[in-house]
């Protein structure tokens, strides 16, 4: 880095006046790793489009057959010229949906206690922890769901139809929620099963964003909240979590696209239907990644397209889902901190 120094006119003691201003010269390992950093930038972006591009053209035969009533078609049989998302697509936005309230809840509290109730040496085990959690395969969580969670939530879910089975969400065709002797088959390898299930899946992921924005809350302010008199709750509510705002919003995206796009933990916990199924305490539902894991092997050439096109949709959805939450997370860590 050189400096270097423009004259001025003289000044009315008769002293010329020179401003200063830095110049960096940029060296070949500064040249180097620009040149390789937008390498690695123009490379991700080249294998997303060519991903989009590869999906597109093999789903081009599938979506020129089906015209728009591929989004509004719920039967799946693609040989016989009747097929359609609508149902798996309902069904993937529903189990998201159960997954986001239930996890981002559990992913505020805990990235509360950790980034401002935590003693330092318990921070970092539950910050391990967290991280542990988002590490563990899909396959695992799917195994504990279909083996211990299931036969715990049966009960729940049979009071949850109970009580506010005039909800059309927890309502359940089949069963009297008043008879103590009902069946609860009706209530297993449901929607809500499987929501919860996703939902221990992507608390780490909302939890480790919304920990880090916490943590970048302004030392100044919070000082400042303390000099007023605010207790730590009080300081919390009224510098934290006002800040905090922009990381909630997009840390509840990130895990809504994670949940979005789960395929085996929900296909090991799920009872595949093919029509749409909006009572999500009732057995039976599906979504897109879990269609196309149960009749990838069996696809015809044309059902190949067609399941193609099903993942050009949930690849579309999910891209859509993360850029918006990377931009809201983007700007709510730009924000000037105090000192």
């Amino acid at each position: 880095m050189t400096i270097r120094t423009q004259a001025r006119p003289a000044g009315p003691d008769g002293a010329e006046d020179r401003a200063r201003r830095l110049h960096a010269d940029s060296g070949l390992p500064d040249r180097l790793f620009r040149g390789v950093a937008r390498g690695g930038g123009g490379l991700v972006l080249a294998v997303m489009l060519l991903v989009g591009g590869f999906l597109l053209y093999r789903a081009w035969q599938a979506l020129r057959r089906a015209g728009f009533s591929f989004l509004t078609t719920a039967a799946w049989d693609p040989d016989a010229g009747h097929f359609g998302i609508a149902a798996v697509l309902t069904g993937t936005v529903l189990i998201a949906a159960v997954a986001v309230v239930i996890s981002v809840p559990l992913a505020i509290g805990t990235a509360l206690y950790i980034a401002e109730y935590a003693p330092a040496r318990l921070r970092r085990t539950l910050v391990s922890v967290v991280d542990l959690m988002a590490a563990v395969p899909s396959v695992v969580y799917g195994l504990w769901g279909l083996f211990f969670l299931q036969g715990k939530v049966i009960g729940l879910s049979r009071w949850l139809s109970t009580y506010l089975g005039w909800f059309p969400l927890f309502k359940v065709d089949g069963a009297d929620p008043h008879d103590p002797l009902a069946t609860a088959t009706v209530y297993t390898a449901s929607t809500f099963i499987a929501g919860i299930v996703v939902a221990m899946m992507v608390t780490p992921i909302i939890c480790s964003v919304i920990r880090e924005v916490f943590s970048q809350a302004p030392v100044g302010e919070r000082e400042g909240a303390y000099a007023l008199g605010a207790t730590r709750w009080g300081m919390i509510r009224s510098v934290v979590l006002p800040f905090g705002t922009g990381g909630m919003i997009g840390g509840t995206m990130l895990g809504l696209g994670r949940a979005l796009g789960e395929t085996i933990g929900v296909y090991l916990v799920i009872s595949p239907v093919f029509a749409i199924q909006p009572h999500i305490l009732q057995s039976g539902t599906s979504s897109v990644s879990s269609l196309i894991a149960l009749r990838y092997g069996e696809a015809s050439p044309f059902g190949m397209s067609a399941l193609m096109a099903a993942g050009l949709a949930l690849f579309l959805m999910t891209l859509v889902v993360n850029f918006a939450a990377s931009s809201i997370v983007a700007r709510s860590r730009s924000g000037a901190t105090a000192e």
